[in-house]
């Protein structure tokens, strides 16, 4: 018979006719202690405590407002675009105007006011540290003053290494009458945009009705904003402002969504 097929009795079964006799475990001498329930030791649930991540304070997309402006008219401007900017959520202005090129004792024939020294000169390297850029520049003879342009020309090093390449930039301009250069101005300084690679951004007709408005003198375009210095004694009007703060608002918006380092 195979192994497998039970037919040895076990050695364990009884034989026929004898009693069957039923093992019963062995008594113990001494009955086990009772342990009380208090004493029996446990082991302590463990406590997960959930630390949260500590917080990393977003870095803010950053607009230079650069500027110059002899007798102020820019500066409102430039003001009032911060304060736009500074409007939009993550979104800081940084103003700047640029180095004077005019002697001292030319200024003061000129009447010009001194310089707020609360806002810095910028240099052109600093300029790759902006998100955005908006430059802001009186017209002489259509296109923009010889001080502004003195700083495009010394951008010659971040050409070649294309520090400015597809960042975002616009344009407010001033001039002394209505047909002195509003739309000019920034057609011909959209050419040093160009050649570095960035982006022109216009605000087009976004300002809405204030664009139509016949109603009074208006500086300003769908290039940026603007405004007319007349004699030197007229001041922005609040349309002009109003388009200024637009500007700035409108321009945060769009570098918020290219800046590399915002996550909305």
């Amino acid at each position: 018979m195979g192994k497998g097929g039970g037919c040895f009795p076990s050695k364990n079964k009884a034989p026929l006719g004898a009693t069957t006799v039923v093992d019963e475990p062995p008594k113990r001498s001494n009955p086990p202690p009772q342990v009380e329930a208090h004493s029996i030791e446990t082991t302590p649930p463990v406590v997960v405590q959930t630390v949260a991540a500590p917080e990393i304070p977003q870095k803010k997309v950053k607009i230079f407002i650069i500027f110059y402006s002899m007798y102020g008219h820019l500066e409102s401007l430039a003001k009032k675009m911060k304060e736009g900017v500074d409007g939009i959520e993550g979104v800081e202005g940084c103003l700047y105007r640029v180095a004077e090129t005019l002697p001292s004792d030319v200024l003061e024939k000129m009447h010009a006011p001194p310089k707020d020294a609360a806002i810095p000169e910028i240099s052109a390297e600093e300029l790759s540290e902006a998100d955005g850029l908006l430059f802001g520049f009186p017209t002489r003879f259509g296109a923009m003053a010889a001080q502004m342009k003195a700083l495009f020309d010394s951008t010659g090093g971040l050409w070649t290494q294309q520090k400015l390449a597809g960042k975002p930039a616009g344009f407010f301009v001033g001039t002394g009458t209505q047909g002195g250069g509003q739309e000019t101005t920034a057609w011909t300084a959209i050419t040093q945009l160009a050649h570095h690679g960035m982006l022109y951004v216009p605000i087009g007709y976004s300002f809405g009705a204030g664009m139509f408005d016949m109603g009074s003198v208006r500086g300003g375009s769908p290039y940026g904003a603007g405004t007319f210095a007349g004699d030197g004694t007229r001041v922005a009007t609040e349309t002009e402002l109003a388009l200024a703060e637009h500007q700035g608002k409108y321009m945060a918006a769009v570098v918020k969504k290219l800046a590399p380092h915002h996550h909305s």
